[in-house]
């Protein structure tokens, strides 16, 4: 293996491991990641200076899933409620994943760095509201800026139940309240994802198929 790959290869598996170990306990030490990476702790020092080098290299990371996701969200669709159902569906997983940055972000992130983080989600879900709002799909009491602010807090806290191990879920309950944050009546806003995530699941299938 070259060694550009094999450092790539390491540098990951620290990240991976840094994930676990922070989301178990955000006070995780360089030293217990390393050890649950399966390295030195001299080798976690040559992929980052320290503590917050680490924290800054997942952040790296979840920003590029983020904008993935998003990428994968874009184009037509069959409508706003869709829409928005599918995006919370796509970013979900992201989200579940990288859950160990919302314990982190008040001591290592900032802010500045988080909002920074989440602009592209945020401004693609007030894009999809705004429309939403335009056809009368989705309630106009607050304007599609604050509205998807809002419902970002409400998926992050959704996240941090899930990050202390109170609740689980696959991203069909997020999405659902999501919608009915929006203004979608619970019947419609279930009925909405159980659609798209039985569609996902079926091209899943055909896929491996």
């Amino acid at each position: 293996m070259p060694p550009s790959v094999s450092r790539r290869a390491t540098r990951a598996r620290i990240l991976d491991a840094a994930l676990r170990e922070l989301a178990r306990n955000p006070d995780s030490s360089l030293g217990d990641i390393a050890e649950a990476a399966g390295v030195a702790r001299r080798t976690v020092y040559t992929h980052f200076a320290g503590r917050a080098a680490l924290v800054e290299g997942i952040a790296e990371d979840a920003a590029e899933a983020i904008r993935l996701a998003i990428a994968v969200t874009s184009g037509p669709g069959p409508g706003p409620a869709s829409a928005l159902a599918r995006f919370v569906l796509t970013l979900w997983p992201v989200g579940d994943c990288y859950r160990a940055l919302i314990g982190l972000a008040p001591q290592d992130l900032g802010a500045d760095q988080v909002s920074e983080l989440l602009a592209p989600a945020r401004e693609t879900a007030a894009g999809i509201l705004a429309e939403g709002q335009r056809q009368g799909v989705f309630h106009t009491v607050v304007p599609p800026g604050p509205l998807s602010t809002a419902i970002e807090a409400h998926l992050l806290a959704l996240l941090a139940t899930v990050n202390s191990g109170i609740w689980t879920d696959d991203g069909t309950s997020a999405a659902t309240a999501a919608l009915i944050a929006a203004g979608v009546d619970g019947p419609t806003a279930a009925a909405t994802v159980r659609r798209l995530h039985g569609a996902e699941r079926q091209h899943a299938v055909v896929k491996d198929v």
